[in-house]
């Protein structure tokens, strides 16, 4: 299957999934220079944003011209002849499509050579403050509260209330604020917290600074704060080991 039929696929399925995200009922405003009065004018602009943040946007395709594009989907719906062969469109969007993630690539080294920089530079520092450990993986921590229980194994489940934060401050999860402590099996997660929460007792809490090796590496979530190869610091609280169903 080419690139092109990749990219119509694609882009089908989030017309269909657009649908999810439209409530039944008008809402009525507007939103910077567009005017949404009517329920399809929302539909409309649903469709549209969601495919540049959910389609164009996660490829890299950003520099694609707006009224351009919304001049191909009007053709497209009002069976309007092309003014490019399907051949020729196919070329085009394909080669499009490999530029633009080329580009993606190289950016998203260069960042994860500088996050890995930065994170043996901090990590350098860091394992020189007083209570910091270190274990052999390079995974650093320190210990804010001693427990008293169980500690797990790997493959246990754990239920924790935890805080996620970038080396600049910035928090990017935290089960303190959903006031929601997250269980999961411990050989489910990144590397670092599979090693980091064996050492503690049940109800101990401590703080883990994460090595990029030890978290998600080249391949961070996509769409959210964390990079590639960045250092990443959390505070665990290991509420209970195996809780009941």
């Amino acid at each position: 299957m080419n690139s092109m039929k990749l990219t119509i696929k694609t882009f089908c399925l989030f017309l269909a999934g657009s649908f999810l995200f439209v409530g039944c009922n008008s809402n009525s405003g507007s939103y910077g220079d567009v005017s949404l009065e009517a329920q399809i004018d929302s539909v409309s602009y649903s469709m549209g944003y969601q495919m540049g943040a959910m389609s164009l946007k996660p490829q890299g395709m950003t520099d694609v011209k707006p009224e351009l594009l919304a001049a191909g989907i009007k053709a497209a719906l009002e069976d309007t002849s092309a003014q490019l062969s399907n051949r020729e469109m196919q070329r085009l969007v394909r080669q499009y499509q490999m530029q633009a993630q080329q580009k993606m690539q190289q950016k998203r080294m260069k960042k994860g050579k500088e996050n890995a920089k930065k994170g043996e530079e901090f990590l350098k520092k860091n394992k020189e403050k007083e209570g910091v450990k270190v274990t052999d993986s390079g995974l650093q921590y320190k210990v804010l509260k001693e427990g008293s229980g169980p500690s797990p194994d790997s493959t246990d489940k754990v239920k924790v209330h935890y805080e996620g934060t970038l080396l600049d401050g910035e928090v990017f999860d935290s089960s303190y604020e959903r006031d929601n402590p997250a269980t999961f099996p411990l050989n489910k997660v990144i590397a670092g917290w599979t090693e980091g929460v064996q050492l503690m007792k049940e109800g101990a809490k401590y703080k883990f600074f994460v090595p990029g090796e030890l978290a998600y590496g080249n391949q961070p979530p996509q769409g959210g704060p964390i990079g590639a190869n960045e250092t990443l610091i959390f505070e665990v609280e290991l509420l209970e080991v195996n809780p009941e169903e």
